[in-house]
């Protein structure tokens, strides 16, 4: 977990500030510049949806194999997803 010679810093407040309400679908893509509210990195890349909230942070339902995992992760670390598909 690391970011390249030029991508390295801080990325804008408006990532921090993002909100998402419940039904949202979110990619979950760590930023190592932050270190609080980072999922465990076997998190990292894969999409879920927000179930609620929780103080600064989300909690997002993500499909692993066959297992729904509930996972906490504040906004820094997530993004709203662009896939078309309902592949969950």
């Amino acid at each position: 977990m690391r970011k390249g010679p030029r991508e390295r810093g801080m990325k804008p407040i408006t990532h921090a500030l993002e909100e998402y309400n419940a039904g949202d679908r979110v990619d979950i893509i760590i930023d190592p510049a932050v270190h609080k509210g980072q999922p465990h990195r076997r998190f990292h890349g894969l999409t879920g949806v927000v179930k609620g909230a929780r103080g600064r942070a989300y909690i997002v339902e993500v499909r692993v194999g066959s297992a729904l995992k509930q996972i906490i992760a504040r906004p820094e670390h997530l993004r709203r997803s662009r896939s078309i598909g309902g592949g969950e």
